[in-house]
């Protein structure tokens, strides 16, 4: 059984699709936030999952807030951590204590657009497909190696909130795929790739 601590920090959509989606040998045990009004807290409460928060703003510096936050996952003894939609940057001694076992989802086809407003900045560069990213976390932002990304067409009339909405359904359908192969050890890392003995080579999923 794969222990699973998600992270979020507003309604966690991500959150709810890994969970609905009843994934074999993974038990879902802590969802926990760095707001303590974050919707999704409410919502996994309501399902019987252990839920807890940890305001950022009430510790003195970034590595401060992540050594509590490491003490609160660790409580739960997990596998995996996922970070579903958890709006903070890293630091490094973080990121090394769940190396390869800390996965992202990030709304771009990196390493295109990286850090914030992918959206806006895929439209405004001319992109004609844009899309989403699961990978291993490293400490440099967004940089981790790929285990799997969706891809989703920009149509001409899109606004960043049309195509952010595209694009939201290729990551609920992603990222409970990352979940369930990550559990049944078909995720391999070498370098910067990640195969992935379930999936066809380029972990690419195209949707029209």
């Amino acid at each position: 059984m794969t222990n699973t601590v998600i992270l979020i920090s507003g309604r966690g959509s991500n959150m709810q699709a890994i969970v609905n989606a009843a994934i074999p040998d993974v038990n879902i045990a802590a969802v926990l936030s760095n707001s303590n009004t974050a919707a999704g807290l409410a919502w996994a409460a309501e399902r019987g999952i252990a839920t807890g928060s940890l305001n950022h703003k009430e510790f003195p510096s970034r590595e401060a807030f992540d050594a509590a936050m490491m003490e609160k996952i660790d409580a739960y003894r997990p596998d995996l951590v996922v970070l579903a939609g958890f709006m903070r940057i890293l630091t490094p001694a973080f990121c090394a204590h769940y190396e390869g076992r800390l996965i992202n989802i990030h709304p771009s086809l990196l390493p295109s657009f990286t850090g914030l407003h992918t959206h806006k900045r895929a439209i405004e560069a001319g992109c004609r497909v844009a899309g989403c990213t699961i990978h291993f976390v490293t400490a440099e932002l967004d940089c981790g190696p790929i285990i799997s990304q969706g891809v989703v067409p920009v149509l001409d009339d899109d606004t960043p909130e049309t195509l952010a909405a595209r694009v939201l359904e290729a990551e609920h359908k992603l990222l409970p795929q990352a979940v369930a192969d990550f559990a049944a050890g078909r995720l391999k890392t070498d370098g910067n790739r990640v195969a992935n003995s379930h999936r066809n080579a380029a972990g690419q999923i195209l949707l029209a």
